[in-house]
């Protein structure tokens, strides 16, 4: 009978997470997440390889937050919704963590297994081969970069908080800047659920068939 890990997978991707979390991808190394774990390198690597695997042990961690329906609704657009949703809320707390979980996204099962989910739903409305392929592309980009956007983006906290931003757009020259000051204003009262499911539904509005806009 083999002797039980150590470190279970769930306490490894918490560790490296945490790490990204705090001192972004640069500082994610072995020594970093060994620590963290309260250990040491040459212990962490009886579990992790090299640094690639330290990347699967964030996206796969980022994206186990995701929850796939166990049977699709009547309407694919609710289930391409709700799934847009879940990758959404999925990354969001961890905004160091998208550019990794956009480039290595292919190669986590997590993953492969929402993006089946999701691709399922938006072929229910009929969409195949390269329509199929943009529509895909486009909802899990929108949801990625949202995310990004509303953390890291000029609005975000890190940047100096909205109302900061907020007031020296609209201080800027009316003449030169008009509507730059006119969605500032707007974005007073605006959160980033609001503006994504808007996002989401214009993007769902403008996904149909080439056949179907043709009639």
């Amino acid at each position: 009978m083999g002797r039980r890990a150590r470190f279970s997978r769930a306490e490894l991707e918490g560790a490296a997470i945490a790490v990204v979390d705090e001192h972004g991808l640069a500082g994610l190394t072995m020594r970093a997440v060994a620590a963290r774990l309260g250990t040491g390198p040459m212990t962490l690597y009886n579990y992790v390889a090299d640094r690639a695997a330290l990347d699967a042990l964030v996206v796969d961690g980022v994206l186990r937050g995701i929850t796939i329906p166990h049977s699709p609704s009547s309407d694919w657009r609710v289930d391409v919704r709700g799934l847009a949703e879940e990758l959404w809320r999925a990354v969001r707390p961890h905004p160091n963590a998208i550019p990794l979980v956009l480039a290595r996204r292919s190669q986590s099962e997590t993953f492969l297994d929402a993006a089946e989910a999701l691709l399922a739903a938006l072929a229910r409305s009929g969409l195949d081969g390269e329509d199929l392929l943009v529509a895909f592309r486009a909802v899990t980009t929108l949801a990625a970069a949202f995310a990004q956007t509303e953390l890291t983006g000029p609005l975000s906290a890190r940047n100096g908080g909205a109302d900061a931003t907020i007031d020296r757009f609209r201080s800027l020259p009316t003449e030169r800047y008009p509507r730059l000051i006119e969605i500032a204003g707007a974005a007073r009262t605006s959160t980033p659920e609001a503006e994504f499911r808007r996002g989401l539904q214009a993007l769902l509005d403008g996904l149909q068939p080439k056949s179907t806009q043709r009639r």
